[in-house]
């Protein structure tokens, strides 16, 4: 059992409550998953490394998860939460009591009860006595009809799709569960809990912060951000991956925090992955909007302000993240049904891949056309062919080049299966009737219900939020209407932006001009949020952000991509993180699963970027530490 002096909250356990004072000494809170799907061990390795680990945080929750959750549960009344959750859990649960750990996950879904009953079930199993805190009121369907809800990205009005909802879920924040925290639980589960929640939660708890301390609130998204997407942070997905020791039992974050706010992101010794200022930078870029103006539930925190500064090995230590009252909004997350899409593929080999793989989705479209023609269907309402291996995900942006073969995906959408049926039927037909070469990859494929993204907000006094608290299986406190003080906080920058290098970073620079891609004086980090992109572009030095800052456009990038991006490029100044974040309106067919493409999340969209030629003063270069250089083999 871990020292309670160790642990430094004075809680008793189990499972009394009473209230601990503020903490006075380094909590550490570990992450183990960042979506549902995610490494089944990494919770394993995160309870039993060789740091002592005060909380854990799990996200399942990505937009379309809900509705999938929702689903599962209308068959079925004990479903509706991360099953994976129980299964990671059931052979750890001992230790997890023995070493004082507590849990904080969203995993209960839709039916976070269940979620409870089920881990109860393993105690029980295992002759130990647990006590589980259920955070619910995020559902808030039963006021479908009350709630206005357009759409805060297009501005569509939800009236006409109101019959169409599958899942509503209000993003609660960190509140909610901080309330579940003072009765002590082992675990909190809970539903929509916005990814910095579940972290920032434990924050307040622990060191006392009051609700209006936005400096260090603030500090808490920063740190709950980089830490919410599990491996990403330790060298997952990282631009420079052959710098990454090893990706064999890659370690999850731990962010090591102390009372005033600052921390230190760090992962267990000995464990796989990488931390870096360049992991960390890339992790702060991921999935960002206006990097000044990120909104949270709890306080809106500015990412331009923080400093980053090496401290030792796989360590970073992060402070100075600046904090401004929240909007008195939450964010909602609906999910409409929105029709059917199927896609399947052929391999075509070579010789002249591209060639046969362009035949051949000509003569499939145009069967296709003339069978919806003699049915009396009409085209569909979207179709998408793709040559994966050749360009499918960078399109215009990919260098010539030579393959060997390619696989042709074809896929389409449409409200009317019948039209789906007809293209799944057809698509096996292709294979013996064209160019040799062709290697069967299945038969007819699948079709699959789509499921529309729809964001809105809702006034915070609209979904309070309730809180159940149950011990060994009985509930012993309950709490409904839970609503907290509502701020009015602006939605732009309250201050305005620092940007420290100067022009003359890059004036003073060897005039000899090379040809280069992007990658060799940047990394990069891209994600998504509906329809919209957003790449995190990362100087590998203070000069080559100036340069970067000078010469990078959002126009520029706009017209790198084409003809990937149909809407506008916005651009961003990160001068702390020697950054720029670019969003990329309307490119990625829709977003989530109404897309069609292959890339629908956009993460592969830094680095078709990074392969972007430019010309650049030689000297630049020189301006590059060895430890952030690219490999020759990136640069290729």
């Amino acid at each position: 059992m871990k020292d309670k002096d160790a642990i430094g909250n004075g809680n008793e356990n189990q499972h009394g409550n009473s209230k601990p004072m503020p903490r006075s000494s380094t909590l550490r809170i570990a992450n183990a998953g960042g979506y549902w799907g995610d490494d089944p061990y990494a919770m394993r390795r995160q309870v039993l490394g060789d740091l002592p680990i005060d909380y854990i945080s799990m996200d399942f929750l990505a937009e379309i998860t809900m509705s999938i959750l929702q689903k599962q549960f209308a068959r079925d009344p004990t479903a509706g939460y991360a099953r994976d959750f129980i299964a990671q859990i059931d052979p750890l649960l001992e230790e997890i009591l023995e070493r004082g750990i507590k849990l904080i996950t969203n995993a209960g879904g839709v039916n976070p009860k269940a979620c409870a009953d089920a881990l109860f079930s393993v105690a029980v199993k295992r002759g130990l006595s647990l006590k589980v805190a259920v955070v619910g009121g995020d559902d808030v369907r039963p006021q479908l009809d009350e709630l206005t809800l357009d759409n805060m990205e297009t501005g569509e009005p939800l009236d006409d799709y109101r019959d169409k909802v599958l899942s509503a879920n209000a993003y609660f924040g960190a509140m909610p569960v901080v309330e579940a925290l003072e009765e002590n639980p082992d675990i909190v589960l809970s539903g929509r809990v916005t990814d910095t929640g579940i972290t920032l939660a434990a924050l307040i708890y622990e060191f006392g912060w009051d609700a209006e301390d936005y400096d260090r609130l603030a500090q808490g998204i920063v740190a709950s951000h980089l830490i919410e997407c599990g491996a990403q942070a330790t060298g997952g997905n990282f631009t420079d991956w052959e710098k990454v020791p090893s990706y064999i039992d890659v370690g999850y974050p731990v962010v090591e925090f102390e009372p005033d706010g600052s921390f230190v992101l760090t992962k267990h010794p000995g464990s796989g992955g990488l931390v870096s200022l360049q992991t960390a930078r890339e992790q702060f870029l991921y999935e960002m909007g206006h990097p000044q103006v990120y909104i949270t539930p709890d306080c809106i925190a500015d990412f331009t302000t923080i400093t980053l500064e090496a401290d030792g090995d796989d360590r970073v230590r992060i402070a100075g993240a600046k904090g401004a009252p929240p909007t008195d909004f939450l964010k909602v997350s609906a999910a409409l049904d929105d029709g059917f899409k199927s896609s399947g593929a052929l391999i075509v080999s070579g010789p002249d891949p591209r060639a046969k793989a362009e035949m051949f989705a000509n003569v499939f479209w145009t069967r296709l056309t003339a069978e919806l023609e003699r049915e009396g269907l009409s085209a569909f309402e979207a179709r998408h062919t793709e040559y994966i291996g050749d360009d499918s995900t960078h399109r215009s942006l990919t260098p010539a080049h030579h393959v060997s073969e390619v696989l042709l995906r074809l896929a389409a959408r449409d409200h009317d299966k019948r039209k789906l049926q007809i293209f799944r039927k057809l698509l096996p037909g292709l294979i013996l009737s064209g160019p040799a070469g062709v290697a069967v990859t299945g038969g007819a494929p699948p079709i699959s219900n789509v499921v529309r993204y729809w964001p809105s907000l809702i006034p915070q006094g609209h979904a309070p939020a309730t809180l159940a608290v149950y011990d060994d299986g009985n509930e012993v406190a309950s709490k409904q209407n839970l609503i907290w003080p509502v701020t009015e906080g602006r939605s732009e920058p309250v201050r305005p932006l620092q940007d420290p290098h100067p022009d003359a970073l890059v004036q003073s620079l060897d005039e000899d001009v090379i040809e280069v891609p992007l990658m060799a004086i940047a990394h990069a980090r891209s994600g998504d949020k509906g329809d919209t992109a957003n790449i995190g572009l990362i100087g590998r030095s203070a000069a080559c952000y100036v340069w970067l800052r000078n010469n990078v456009s959002g126009e520029r990038v706009r017209q790198w991509f084409e003809d990937i991006v149909n809407g506008e490029v916005h651009r961003y100044l990160v001068p702390n993180l020697f950054a720029l974040n670019f969003l990329l309106d309307e490119s990625l067919g829709g977003g989530g699963t109404v897309s069609l493409y292959t890339d629908a999340q956009g993460k592969t969209y830094s680095q078709a970027l990074l392969r972007c030629r430019v010309r650049i003063p030689s000297g630049l270069l020189a301006t590059i530490a060895v430890a952030d250089k690219p490999s020759s083999k990136e640069l290729s």
